[in-house]
């Protein structure tokens, strides 16, 4: 048995990660075409979550449907979990009855223990530290309308969140420069920023960030669950805000805009920026649900070798 589980893009090797973004290009072109098998029939998903989403539930459940299998919901309320059951427990059991598990949580020790009691694989659909599922969208998306993203240059501007240290992942196994325009205090990981120099830096003027970038990626400003501190980050992150007109001046001539969304309007975007020439987030949004179809069948066929 192949075990595998998907806490951060790490877990993949460089070449399984490529493989498995061009496997969501064709699932979406099968899925469009009618084409599609069912490689996963009679396989069913747990999904548990501890942080309420909207993509993240429409992606995962319509994918397993899609591959030809099922997908349970369970909130706090649905599980021991939210009782104060130990997270080992919960895991032992839960993994007998289903064939595999994707999480939305707070810490990511919370998933990682998960894990290492699972037996079943295990998927990240978002922790505090990592996000490593819209990565995966956002590379397919890129891989999509630009090709290989080897060698080009990545702004990120805004928060040094889940959403930016898997960016940092991304750089490392993509092979890509990425650009960090964060407000001193917003920083990601000293650890992560240590391991990935080579690639990754921080600067304190988006602008300067945005100077030839192929792809430009922001999120809101205060992320769930930092709604208290919202008034204080609007002030923090003034003048990081991502427009047509920052764009237009800085970036190169065919860059992209993406954001994961929820997106606030008038605040890290301009009123209009996700509908104009450079936004591919709906494409983005969308291809959660390919790409974590590809991921799906990868986890469940490496755990039946």
């Amino acid at each position: 048995m192949g075990l595998r589980h998907f806490l951060t893009l790490q877990d993949l090797t460089k070449t399984e990660l490529k493989s498995l973004l061009q496997r969501a290009v064709e699932l979406k072109q099968q899925h469009r075409n009618s084409t599609a098998g069912r490689p996963c029939e009679g396989k069913v998903l747990a999904m548990i979550f501890e942080k309420s989403s909207t993509r993240t539930r429409v992606s995962f459940e319509a994918g397993m449907a899609q591959l030809g299998g099922s997908a349970l919901f369970l909130s706090p309320n649905d599980t021991q979990l939210g009782r104060g059951e130990p997270v080992e427990d919960s895991a032992r059991v839960i993994s007998r009855m289903v064939d595999i598990i994707m999480i939305r949580t707070f810490g990511h020790d919370r998933i990682s223990t998960f894990a290492d009691y699972s037996s079943v694989p295990v998927i990240n659909a978002l922790t505090d530290e990592f996000h490593p599922c819209q990565l995966l969208a956002d590379m397919q998306t890129y891989l999509e309308h630009r090709g290989s993203i080897q060698g080009k240059k990545v702004a990120w501007v805004g928060d040094g969140n889940n959403m930016c240290q898997s960016y940092m992942n991304a750089a490392d196994m993509l092979d890509f420069e990425l650009i960090i325009a964060c407000p001193s205090g917003y920083e990601p990981s000293q650890t992560l920023l240590d391991r990935f120099s080579n690639r990754v830096s921080i600067v304190r003027d988006p602008v300067a960030a945005l100077k030839n970038a192929d792809l430009v990626v922001t999120d809101t400003w205060a992320s769930m669950d930092q709604e208290q501190e919202k008034k204080q980050r609007e002030k923090d992150f003034a003048g990081f805000q991502v427009n047509e007109a920052v764009m237009q001046s800085e970036a190169a001539a065919d860059a992209l805009f993406m954001h994961c969304l929820p997106a606030y309007r008038g605040l890290e975007i301009s009123e209009t920026m996700l509908e104009s020439k450079w936004s591919v987030v709906w494409d983005e949004a969308e291809n959660r649900l390919h790409a974590q179809k590809a991921l799906m069948e990868f986890l469940l066929a490496e755990a039946a070798k």
